[in-house]
């Protein structure tokens, strides 16, 4: 003990420091769900598609119907979603379909919508290889049909065009004094249930002939707090969002990339998306001409034809001969 110092009192007890404090409050770290099972067994799946789909109806036929439509999901993101594909993937419990972008036909479309009577959504957009008569099978097929997606490509654009008649209501040949006896089957092409429409690229002049013509048809709906004119727009009718996203989003998007790159497609010569190619139009043209020339064609064939039967005749001697003897053997005839 130091000289001149009081010894402390070890009796007393001295207040304990305090420890320090944070001024802020951490935040507790958010951790990204790991993807399931079955979305990793997808994905392997997926990434291998080529290799099954010469064999894809035998293994997918104890499947259940989930299943089932993300491997059509992948498919359609991998451009592998054509005819076969989607035929042997088809589950008659279905209430979606997106087949936008792929290769199947009217010919695959047919069979789906005998197969899925029950489809509410269906996305039909950049389908170049389905016509008018694949659409409208499906509004004859499909009965509860509410929302319907359809443009984005010149071919699809043009199919959009000439089917935009099948929604409107059929006022002609029409039984009934009123409204309220007319059977609703008798004024509808198809679709009766349809509600939303999705064309981002339909023209002005169209778009108000349909809301005129059929109001009951909402075209390209915004989203928005207080919903559209009353309604609230579902997740399927909105512009910005593809038709089966819900169906892949736990499933890693490597799946539907070849060699860790994701599928890319080249510049195309830029001009108006509804417009069609230089070289369409001119096989348009000569469609139309060569259909429209036809009987005019087939009428100077046969004229050429004769006008070769008289030059033959005149200029033949053996010809002549028979010509004059043809004759002499009527007038025989004749004369009997």
């Amino acid at each position: 003990m130091e000289k001149g110092r009081a010894p402390e009192d070890l009796s007393v007890t001295k207040p304990l420091q305090k420890p320090f404090q944070s001024s802020f409050t951490l935040l507790p770290i958010k951790r990204r769900q790991l993807p399931s099972l079955v979305s990793l067994c997808l994905g392997v799946i997926g990434r291998h598609f080529e290799d099954i789909i010469e064999d894809l109806a035998e293994i997918a036929s104890n499947f259940p119907p989930n299943i089932k439509m993300a491997l059509t999901a992948i498919a359609r993101r991998r451009k592998l979603l054509n005819d076969d594909v989607i035929m042997a993937l088809a589950e008659s419990s279905w209430e979606i379909l997106d087949i936008s972008g792929s290769d199947v036909s009217d010919v695959g479309l047919l069979e789906v919508v005998k197969t899925c009577k029950y489809l509410k959504a269906v996305d039909v957009s950049r389908c170049s290889k389905v016509t008018s008569a694949g659409v409208s099978e499906l509004l004859q097929h499909c009965q509860s049909l509410e929302i319907l997606r359809w443009g984005g490509c010149p071919r699809s654009e043009h199919t959009a065009r000439g089917c935009l008649s099948m929604l409107k209501p059929n006022l002609k040949d029409v039984e009934g004094e009123s409204w309220e006896e007319v059977d609703a089957s008798e004024i509808a092409h198809g679709a009766q249930s349809l509600r939303w429409l999705v064309w981002p690229k339909i023209e002005k002049h169209l778009l108000e002939n349909l809301q005129v013509e059929c109001p009951r048809i909402i075209v390209n709906p915004k989203t928005s707090p207080l919903g559209f004119r009353g309604l609230e727009v579902p997740r399927e009718a909105t512009l910005d969002v593809a038709l089966d996203d819900p169906i892949v989003e736990d499933i890693d998007p490597k799946t539907w990339a070849v060699s860790g790159v994701i599928r890319t497609t080249l510049p195309s010569v830029s001009r108006p998306p509804d417009e069609l190619s230089i070289a369409e139009k001119f096989r348009l043209a000569f469609e139309e001409r060569d259909t429209r020339l036809a009987p005019k064609r087939a009428k100077n064939a046969r004229q050429r034809q004769r006008r070769a039967e008289r030059e033959w005749v005149m200029m033949s001697t053996k010809a002549k001969a028979l010509a004059l003897a043809s004759q002499a053997t009527k007038s025989l005839h004749i004369r009997n």
